[in-house]
């Protein structure tokens, strides 16, 4: 059996702000351990038994999503199927249906394993034990969801209610309805009935299948994706279905467009919507309380991350990415110090961090966007100082990192290399630059920066001129296939 992961990572996190922008969500974040959530579900499955043959995973992001997938791949060393990408977001009945179409081109009906790049599971052996009876119940022509064990009256996620076993499959069972979000006692109802289970946004089923229901169900959708990835296209590694067409179809979840129907359709053997109990440390990790829950707590009930005191204090999130953090005598808090932006926030009042990001939408700021440290396919720049016509940034340019040829018409720069190697194109000169060296960029030259070494390139630039906005740049030559506003 043929098993392809399908993770689709079109999220933005903002109710993690301000770890998480919209430039750089909480997938690509290591919120707990060093693995970013995306890399920890890419790895989650690897170890699966011998009878199923894993293939590489396809990923399904954002457009302005791309280069942040493949350097995480890079970073792991593993490759992927195809990195497909969304010119706007339609939800995740379309991207499932993307992702079926490009599995279906290698001839092979492989049994697709649909996860959120997002979550996270501490119990990875039982994950895979799990998806193994899931992998054999989909294989059989059944769609597989995998409902959470709750652990409480949760209000904050929608339920699945369990219907009559299936028989000689262990714990699977029919799955009778998905259910909303309920309030507290109807939770607490749910909870004590043992019929009910956390939606996990977790499913499998065969990449036909889920055409076929699609088409059954949503043609609407299914005829749009159909033409939309019939006249995409390969850029390298990654593929685009047509922007105009995709942009054209029809928002709707799995849930929605297939789940629930075919639930409801009890009759229609030999399809079920079937629903596997999965008790594994999950979380969606959508709210800070949440990440307090899976993270580890002092023996006053503190989790904490970076240079904290904490003193007569309980029952804190306290996180400090920049500077030493300071908690005395406060409890139930989440405190997130970033670079550009402090987060104090009752721990009970995790849901309204949405009234912070509205604000700076509101108010035509862009820290819900951009980290002050800013990542480019090439490495990443931040900002150190600026003024009336002037700015400083520190450059990281990867190992084989090239940024555009370029010019700007309002700007001059100069480079100065802190570490590593910089080979500079300025007008028809090629400059091999070293540590402790620099070079100067006159406004209206043509210029490209690039590090053809195998360590960091680190460079302080700092600019000067009229004008020192981002977009004062015009590409003539770009290896990521850019345009001048990516």
């Amino acid at each position: 059996m043929q098993l392809l992961p399908v993770i689709l990572s079109g999220g933005s996190g903002s109710r993690l702000w301000p770890l998480s922008r919209e430039a750089y969500p909480k997938q690509f974040l290591p919120l707990l351990g060093s693995r970013s959530l995306l890399q920890a579900t890419v790895q989650r499955i690897d170890g699966m038994n011998g009878a199923i043959s894993l293939v590489d995973p396809l990923i399904v992001c954002n457009e302005t999503h791309r280069f942040l997938v493949a350097e995480q791949f890079r970073f792991m060393q593993r490759d992927a199927t195809a990195i497909m990408l969304e010119p706007t977001g339609r939800n995740t009945a379309p991207a499932l249906a993307l992702a079926a179409l490009m599995a279906l081109r290698s001839g092979e009906d492989p049994v697709l394993l649909v996860m959120p790049a997002d979550h996270l599971i501490n119990q990875e052996a039982v994950f895979r034990q799990v998806v193994s009876v899931g992998a054999q119940l989909a294989d059989r022509q059944n769609v597989v969801t995998f409902g959470i064990v709750p652990t409480g009256p949760e209000t904050g996620y929608g339920y699945i209610r369990k219907g009559a076993p299936l028989a000689d499959e262990g714990s699977a069972c029919r799955l009778d309805a998905f259910v909303e979000k309920p309030d507290l006692n109807t939770a607490r109802e749910y909870l004590e009935s043992g019929s009910y289970l956390w939606n996990s946004g977790l499913f499998m089923l065969k990449a036909s299948l889920w055409l076929e229901l699609l088409k059954k169900y949503r043609p609407d959708i299914a005829a749009a994706c159909q033409h939309a990835f019939e006249q995409g296209s390969w850029d390298g590694s990654f593929f685009r279905p047509d922007a105009e067409l995709f942009s054209a179809c029809p928002s709707d979840s799995i849930d929605y467009a297939v789940m629930e129907k075919l639930s409801e359709a009890v009759d229609e053997a030999p399809v079920k919507a079937v629903v596997l109990p999965l008790d594994a440390g999950w979380s969606d990790v959508g709210a800070w309380s949440a990440l307090w829950d899976v993270s580890e707590h002092d023996a006053a009930g503190n989790a904490s991350e970076g240079d904290v005191f904490a003193h007569d204090a309980t029952d804190n999130l306290l996180i400090a990415k920049h500077r030493m953090l300071a908690a005395v005598g406060v409890s139930n808090l989440i405190v997130v110090e970033t670079p550009d932006a402090v987060l104090v926030l009752d721990k009970e009042k995790a849901q309204e961090v949405k009234a912070v990001t509205q604000y700076l939408k509101d108010a035509a700021r862009d820290e819900h966007v951009f980290h002050k440290r800013v990542h480019r396919p090439w490495g990443n720049y931040e900002p150190i100082d600026e003024g009336t016509r002037f700015q400083v940034k520190r450059l990281t340019v990867n190992p084989g990192g090239c940024l555009s040829l370029q010019m700007h018409h309002h700007r001059a720069e100069h480079w100065i290399v802190v570490s590593g190697t910089a080979r500079v194109t300025r007008g028809e000169e090629t400059l091999l630059l070293t540590e402790n060296q620099s070079t100067y960029i006159p406004l209206g030259t043509q210029h490209r920066l690039e590090n053809p070494g195998r360590i960091p390139l680190e460079i302080i630039e700092v600019q000067s001129g009229s004008y020192l906005g981002e977009d004062d740049i015009q590409r003539f030559e770009d290896i990521y296939n850019r345009n001048s506003d990516d």
